[in-house]
């Protein structure tokens, strides 16, 4: 599966623009704020629906305009036929973001995730070791989505639950009353989908860990051991119990205190915590070795290769790990390749030598 062709309207700094690409290597270069990142962005609207960046959809319209679509082609979607696929993501302010798959709507936007899997690697992507817990749920519930529909489907359900539970919390607090089955109408479901939610990061985990430990001993050499721990309120024993009796915390709050909503990713090196002990360059290879693990088991669920986007990573890694990459490029380990560089001629001169089919792209002279 590869990204064949892609149109933009109105998406972010490109009013209009139509690239067709490699079935491999795809160089986008050209000046700081020239409109890399954003093209790279593009592509993975389009197959998580999202951007990569903005929080918001609005804010992925280009100036002015009142709408914006990204049009793109996928080939080889079917590993015995050639056939392709027509994505169109398309929002209007206002208005509800539309994706349509070979111009037919998609019933919910969830059945999209996942059919055409991405992973990207950018500047900003050691947040997830700097950061709260909430980044570290938002990278391994991305990972998990891409992989399991029914998954998303049931984390979507428990947030939506646990919103609707938050919202009575504050109502019993501003009425100041309280209604003890009409609570337990939200309670009730929102612990059957914990529970549902934590055994499948538990399975998720033990497929993960140990590919992510070889890809960072290949990254470090093996000069340190490191892990990654699950934390969850709801491996306790008799959690719904628990839960119940946490009823009194949680109008005093007015929100759900308890829940996988509350989950971390403890991340170490050598038995310490990564954040407060690893280098930058630990930190570093630890977050490429999460990203190539979710690349590695993609791949082997899949059946193919994910599409890979990197931002900007000459100017942010060494040259001993850009050099691992561009061996994976060679050996086939990465298919379909993005990459974004400000200085055209480092490119050329890191990958001219390969035999494999390269395209770049000047968005400079967009």
């Amino acid at each position: 599966m590869y990204l064949q062709r892609i149109s933009l309207t109105n998406f972010k700094s490109y009013e209009f623009g139509n690239f067709d690409f490699s079935k491999r290597i795809n160089c986008i270069v050209g000046e700081n704020g020239s409109g890399k990142t954003n093209l790279l962005d593009a592509i993975y609207f389009l197959a998580l629906t999202k951007s990569s960046i903005s929080t918001q959809d609005v804010l992925c319209i280009n100036h002015e305009a009142e709408y914006m679509m990204i049009d793109g082609i996928f080939a080889n979607i079917d590993a015995n036929t050639n056939k392709e696929a027509q994505i169109t993501c398309s929002f209007q302010r206002g208005q509800k973001k539309a994706v349509l798959h070979d111009k037919k709507p998609y019933e919910k936007l969830s059945e999209h995730i996942g059919k055409f899997p991405v992973v990207l690697l950018s500047p900003n992507d050691t947040d997830i070791v700097r950061e709260g817990s909430e980044e570290r749920r938002k990278f391994f519930d991305g990972v998990i989505a891409q992989l399991d529909h029914e998954y998303l489907e049931n984390l979507l359900l428990y947030n939506r639950i646990l919103a609707q539970r938050n919202s009575l919390l504050k109502q019993f607090a501003e009425k100041n009353y309280f209604d003890a089955d009409l609570l337990d109408i939200y309670s009730d479901p929102l612990v059957e989908y914990a529970l549902k939610i934590h055994a499948t990061r538990l399975v998720f985990l033990a497929k993960f860990l140990p590919i992510f430990k070889k890809h960072y001993a290949n990254l470090s050499e093996s000069r340190e051991e490191v892990s990654l721990v699950y934390e969850s309120e709801v491996m306790q024993e008799g959690f719904e119990n628990i839960f119940g009796k946490n009823r009194q915390r949680d109008l005093a709050a007015q929100r759900t205190t308890m829940g996988i909503h509350k989950d971390d990713f403890l991340f170490e090196i050598n038995n310490f915590t990564l954040k407060k002990f690893g280098s930058q360059g630990q930190q570093k290879s630890y977050v490429i070795a999460l990203k190539l693990a979710q690349f590695e088991l993609l791949a082997s669920e899949k059946g193919f290769q994910p599409i890979l986007l990197l931002d900007d990573i000459f100017d942010k890694l060494d040259d001993r790990r850009i050099q691992q990459l561009i061996e994976m490029m060679i050996d086939g380990t990465f298919e379909q390749v993005f990459l974004t560089d400000a200085r055209p001629e480092r490119t050329q001169q890191l990958l001219n030598h390969l035999n494999v089919p390269i395209q770049y792209f000047d968005v400079t002279k967009k």
